[in-house]
């Protein structure tokens, strides 16, 4: 094959390609023609490199080829363009389908908690089990609150945000077994429910409560939210319904991997809060107001911002363009 007749003969039709691959808006006979020509050149593509090579007339042509494949495909979007949506539609959206298992999440977490520390409390063999009385008062009467102001706040913070930041990774990698989850839930429930038996029996309830609740509502929330996600990862492993069991699990999956990323910003709130907050010597209204507020912030982004994102059609998984098209199934 003669390169040169070749480039002489198709350089109108390359011309053509190189000018629609261009062109910012194209009608359908445009875009039909795109196609055409698109293949076309492929093919004088293939001609030229099976007997010439590589050369300059190639190149050219594959350099006019990715962009005319570009065009017809797409591209991908611009990171910091997607972070708008990911706030707005895909973070809230699959928090909003969370929220009846979180509840119950809550009112089980908080059951355990009540039932431990009624229990523990009430049976003084069972608190003497815990340790030694001067043990247990001191832990009581100072170790305690001194926990929260016995590091610098930052350095507190950063600790508190890894601890639970792996409590709720627990959650997440390991949901869809549907067994750790819990496991991780009832251990901790467990240990707090014997924290506050122990402040009670020294009649230390109420700093107990007074020192948990400005981080500990939207921390606790926070790990409910990543224990609910990991067991919808669990449950689309068992009842996958009209799609197939790998669909349904790499779409909830998908979903997980967003409320993930959420979590690590909510569960840095609420690390500042127990790292600047907590130990400080203000009035409690004052402190607990601080949790209450950055509760009510995250529910309301839960659920207002959720539920609007939901009638939208978002559900926190990808778009069909960055997942690819599903399976179309009936029922």
């Amino acid at each position: 094959m003669d390169l040169d007749a070749l480039t002489a003969a198709r350089r109108d039709e390359w011309a053509r390609l190189d000018e629609l691959s261009r062109a910012r808006h194209l009608s359908g006979p445009e875009v039909d023609e795109l196609v055409t020509r698109y293949r076309a050149a492929s093919a004088d593509l293939a001609d030229a490199k099976t007997s010439v090579g590589r050369s300059i007339q190639s190149d050219h042509v594959s350099t006019m080829l990715a962009r005319a494949r570009l065009r017809l495909t797409g591209a991908s979007e611009n990171v910091l363009r997607q972070i708008p949506r990911f706030f707005a539609l895909q973070l809230p959206a699959a928090l909003y389908g969370l929220r009846w298992t979180t509840l119950a999440i809550a009112l089980g977490f908080v059951a355990v908690v009540v039932v431990v520390a009624l229990w523990v409390s009430g049976d003084p063999a069972l608190v003497a089990s815990l340790g030694s009385g001067a043990q247990l008062e001191q832990y009581a009467q100072s170790e305690f609150t001194e926990y929260y102001s016995e590091n610098p706040a930052a350095v507190f913070a950063g600790q508190v945000w890894t601890n639970n930041a792996l409590i709720a990774a627990q959650c997440v990698l390991f949901g869809i077994t549907g067994v750790w989850p819990i496991m991780v839930l009832v251990q901790n429930a467990v240990g707090v429910g014997t924290a506050a038996a122990v402040m009670t029996a020294f009649e230390r309830v109420d700093v107990f409560v007074l020192y948990i609740l400005p981080h500990g509502l939207l921390e606790l929330t926070s790990v409910f939210v990543a224990a609910a996600a990991g067991l919808h990862v669990f449950w689309a492993w068992v009842a996958p319904g009209p799609r197939r069991r790998g669909e349904a699990l790499a779409s909830a999956g998908r979903a997980l991997a967003t409320v993930a990323i959420g979590l690590v910003f909510a569960l840095g709130v609420s690390g500042l809060i127990e790292g600047f907050v907590t130990a400080q010597p203000w009035p409690w209204p004052v402190k607990i107001g601080i949790g209450v507020a950055a509760l009510v912030l995250f529910v309301a982004y839960m659920l207002v911002v959720g539920r609007r994102a939901d009638r939208l059609g978002e559900t926190g998984d990808l778009t069909e363009y960055e997942a690819g098209t599903p399976t179309v199934v009936a029922g």
